[in-house]
């Protein structure tokens, strides 16, 4: 694959994020990386951790063709909105995050990068800045006026995708239609043919509630609802299995025989993936018409600014870009 330039954006500038750009610049990456953020965080976060780094300004005018030396990183300066204190969380800078996540998207969708990786935001703080922000996942699809996307996070070969996201839980119930599960259940198939080159993907689906339903002695969404969507996407092709008990859908007698799991809503499926490769795993944000990655961790209050952090995480998520974008050439 050619070089073809990313965008990366550090989330919550008191968190852990411009550490993580920073500690990227230390090798030379095989694509051209751009921080969307402020030039002035970085180079004070980098005085902080008594790192020696090039900061080299870019604009979307003028961009590079060829990946930053070891020790320098490309910056398109993006003015913040108040100081920042390294691990004080500070509402005035609320806008300056959705800034540098909107640039990014918009010069993914202009042709300008060929995906987009960032790093942990604070919901909270948004909120609190007077902002509703319930996520990068549905704010970069209002962004990108897309009707549906899809959580999926992945490591190793274990990959697993929402049907619902950040919800209540008592909310997750209502919110499993035919409708959604089938709109999501195409997303993931298409996304896993398309973006990750998986041929025929094998998925399988987890049912709602404990033991699938239980023939309906638990609840009837998987007589109901989930089982009649999954029976039309079969008509249509699709390698489907379930639904399952998601108590033993998480073993290797079934995970080694699929490309991904889809799962009913957020804390039935993560807490597995993240028990198996926390730190070394990848959010994907599938359906959109824009690569993007992320992290799989917060925003660190406490370590920011330490030099106690693992940029492990934001590596697989800059590889799974990489390979992302190679499958789409």
């Amino acid at each position: 694959m050619k070089p073809a330039r990313f965008a990366v954006t550090p989330g919550e500038p008191a968190g852990i994020g411009p550490d993580l750009c920073l500690l990227l610049a230390a090798q030379r990456q095989p694509h051209p990386l751009i921080a969307i953020t402020s030039h002035d965080l970085l180079r004070e976060r980098a005085v902080q951790l008594g790192v020696a780094v090039n900061l080299l300004r870019v604009s979307p005018d003028a961009l590079p063709e060829q990946p930053a030396d070891a020790g320098s990183l490309y910056v398109w300066d993006t003015p913040l909105a108040a100081p920042v204190h390294t691990g004080e969380l500070d509402k005035a800078n609320a806008g300056f995050v959705l800034e540098t996540l909107t640039r990014a998207g918009r010069g993914c969708m202009d042709g300008l990068f060929a995906g987009m990786i960032t790093a942990p935001v604070h919901k909270g703080v948004i909120n609190d800045g007077g902002i509703a922000f319930s996520g990068h996942t549905e704010f970069l699809a209002e962004l990108t006026h897309t009707e549906q996307v899809v959580m999926m996070l992945a490591t190793g070969d274990l990959r697993v995708a929402l049907v619902t996201t950040h919800l209540p839980l008592r909310e997750v119930a209502d919110a499993i239609t035919t409708e959604r599960l089938q709109r999501v259940t195409r997303i993931l198939h298409a996304d896993l043919k398309h973006k990750f080159g998986i041929p025929a993907p094998r998925i399988l689906v987890c049912g709602l509630n404990p033991h699938a339903g239980e023939s309906g002695h638990l609840g009837r969404e998987e007589i109901d609802i989930i089982e009649p969507a999954l029976e039309q996407l079969r008509s249509e092709g699709m390698d489907l299995r379930g639904p399952l008990p998601a108590d033993t859908l998480f073993t290797p007698k079934y995970l080694e025989h699929c490309d991904a799991v889809l799962a009913m809503y957020h804390d039935q499926g993560l807490p597995v993936l993240k028990y198996k490769g926390f730190g070394a795993a990848v959010n994907v944000t599938l359906g959109l018409p824009i690569i993007r990655t992320s992290v799989d961790h917060g925003t660190a209050l406490d370590l920011a600014g330490t030099g106690r952090v693992d940029t492990g995480s934001l590596q697989v998520a800059l590889a799974t870009a990489y390979q992302m974008a190679e499958t789409q050439l």
